[in-house]
């Protein structure tokens, strides 16, 4: 009766131990959840007053509020960069950490299905042979693509062809998710070939004008983009979000997840659908922008652990002030002269990619 007392008298206070754990991992994770936000608000209030003229917050709210000298700048120039940073960080983020789940890979990214180099071909096919790319001269000779919306659509289309050749290939039997993920590679080198094959019969205008959009460059993006890139962001992201507990299950493997009545071979075809969509946009938009799929997860991983109930927002959060973090020493770096953000984030990402290769992480 002693032993069966104790028990009973050391079962609540177990539980009461654990529901503190909880409630303290949980109330760190909102914490870091304002962190993020803290530091999102300050890099992009810090972007908009950057630039070659530099405007105190003053100046800038000034700018918003009222028609001021500035006012053109803020809403022309400043603010549709660092809305379309926000944006295509956040886009970039989420897609990584979903596809890094549906693919049980930790290396995994927006680009390993070959989304980038999707639409690095159908920009040059638009650039070469639709003839977009074309030099004006003001003073100094330049390249110009003239007609962007032909390049945008095009590229658009080069990578969710690739997205649709991918998912074709997930829909026949016994294919795994390593699988898919091998075919993505081999889809990134036919593409990679096909983009060389035009270009080695266009001229070094048109040359010079595909492997000019293939930097990613936030300088492109206006309302108009930034309007495509939230409304597509927020239905893919709450997409994304419904299924958190699915994408929590699929941790545990695909016989667990069969167990809680997931749908498996539905979520990993719908959610490299989506992240593939939400990326092509961006791509299609502002070029190629690197990595950012591939850290953003990692660094939230490495903190909240891997609860897709945060880690999926979170990841669009860090992925966010990534993007806006490395636009802002694209622009500082070497001013006046702006570098296109791509270099930043690839420079950024190749030292993490080596860090997972080496320790082979998985989740």
């Amino acid at each position: 009766m002693g032993k069966s007392t104790l028990k009973n008298q050391a079962l609540p206070s177990t539980k009461i131990s654990i529901k503190k754990q909880y409630l303290k991992s949980f109330h760190s994770k909102i914490f870091f959840s304002f962190i993020l936000l803290i530091l999102l608000v300050v890099v992009s209030l810090i972007s908009v007053c950057t630039g070659s003229m530099h405007l105190s917050l003053a100046e800038v709210f000034r700018a918003i509020y009222a028609n001021t000298e500035y006012s053109y700048i803020i809403w022309n120039i400043r603010a549709p960069r660092t809305v379309g940073a926000i944006l295509a960080g956040a886009s970039l983020g989420v897609a990584g950490a979903v596809m890094q789940n549906v693919f049980r890979n930790p290396l995994a990214s927006p680009f390993t299905l070959g989304v980038s180099h999707g639409a690095t071909f159908g920009a040059a096919f638009a650039i070469i042979i639709l003839g977009a790319g074309q030099t004006h001269s003001i003073g100094t000779e330049s390249v110009t693509v003239f007609k962007s919306y032909t390049v945008i659509i095009s590229a658009f289309i080069g990578a969710l062809s690739t997205v649709v050749l991918v998912l074709f290939l997930s829909f026949l039997k016994n294919v795994t998710p390593e699988a898919i993920l091998l075919a993505g590679v081999a889809l990134s080198s036919l593409f990679s070939s096909a983009t060389m094959f035009l270009q080695y019969f266009a001229s070094d205008v048109q040359i010079a004008a595909t492997v000019l959009w293939t930097f990613g460059d936030l300088g492109k993006a206006g309302w108009f983009e930034n309007k495509i890139m939230f409304i597509t962001f927020l239905l893919c992201f709450i997409y994304f979000f419904l299924n958190r507990w699915n994408f929590n299950a699929l941790i545990w493997g695909d016989e667990v997840a069969k167990s809680l009545g997931v749908n498996i071979k539905f979520l990993r075809v719908s959610g490299m659908f989506f992240s593939a969509l939400v990326v092509s946009v961006c791509t299609a938009f502002l070029g190629i922008i690197g990595f950012v799929g591939l850290i953003s997860p990692h660094m939230v991983r490495l903190i909240i652990g891997n609860d897709y109930r945060f880690l999926i927002p979170y990841s669009a959060i860090f992925g966010a002030v990534l993007l806006s973090l490395s636009d802002l020493i694209a622009r500082t770096i070497i001013s006046p002269s702006v570098l296109p953000v791509g270099i930043i984030t690839s420079f950024l990402g190749a030292p993490m990619f080596f860090y997972l290769l080496i320790k082979r992480r998985r989740f």
